[in-house]
């Protein structure tokens, strides 16, 4: 390789690197990605979320069950609106988020509870440099909060 091919070559790699690295920041300031729910009571991985984004809106789907005794075949029964009777792996349980102007916060959206049919008023907070989630669900003052975790 002659030495214009060589820096040629090293370029390239630099722009990549550096393309790489602007992705890994954006994510880390994002709740777009993959994301492993946690049980609130064992501490295990529940499912697989995967979050993301369509003109400045995010929306989340169920693409897994995580948990020995999921049945990956269920259905949503309770729930009350399109979603109604449809396979929950698959669904979409995040609605409608919206990033909050000048905060790393997304909010205004809906997360379904697909174990019971109920929607809630959604806010999404990446933490510890985008490693894990606050997922608060609320409906009025009331509410949970889970912290879930990023797949790598």
């Amino acid at each position: 390789m002659n030495k214009q091919a060589f820096t040629h070559w090293i370029r390239k790699l630099v722009l990549v690197l550096a393309s790489l690295s602007v992705y890994n920041i954006s994510l880390a300031n994002s709740p777009l990605g993959q994301w492993h729910s946690v049980d609130d009571k064992t501490g295990e991985p529940r499912s697989m979320v995967v979050i993301t984004e369509h003109q400045g809106v995010l929306k989340g789907r169920l693409e897994k069950l995580l948990r020995k005794d999921a049945d990956p075949n269920v259905k949503c029964e309770k729930c009350s609106d399109d979603r109604k009777n449809q396979p929950v792996v698959g669904m979409e349980i995040i609605r409608g988020v919206k990033k909050v102007a000048s905060k790393n916060v997304w909010e205004d959206g809906e997360i379904l509870d697909p174990e019971n049919g109920k929607t809630y008023g959604l806010r999404l907070t990446p933490i510890e440099n985008g490693a894990k989630l606050e997922v608060r669900g609320s409906i009025g003052p009331f509410g949970r909060t889970q912290t879930w975790v990023r797949v790598p």
